[in-house]
């Protein structure tokens, strides 16, 4: 007889080793926007959505538009090409995430 397979009901799937391209987004839009030390519903009012709408945005839940994207830079007050080359920086790395704290770098 086969092996018997016990499924938990309340347990997650793994999260994958690479992030999605809307979590590293929604990280970098949240990181810009809590540096500039500004409320994500005045920057949702600015950009013309919901403040739920780009929380989820944020926590790299919803896969925005390319035009909801400029909105949203437009709201921060943000080069688009900007935001775009952190996030394929941020891509390019192994783990996929932000680096922090201090880096050496090979010449």
């Amino acid at each position: 007889m086969g092996e018997v397979i016990r499924i938990h009901p309340h347990r997650r799937a793994p999260e994958p080793l690479d992030p999605l391209w809307r979590e590293v987004l929604g990280r970098r839009l949240r990181a810009t926007r809590t540096r500039q030390g500004q409320r994500l519903v005045d920057v949702a009012e600015r950009a013309g959505v919901s403040p739920q709408y780009l929380s989820e945005i944020e926590r790299g839940r919803k896969e925005p538009s390319s035009e909801m994207i400029a909105a949203v830079c437009g709201a921060l007050g943000t080069d688009l090409l900007r935001l775009l080359g952190g996030i394929s920086a941020d891509l390019s790395r192994p783990t996929g995430r932000p680096v922090s704290g201090p880096m050496l770098l090979a010449a």
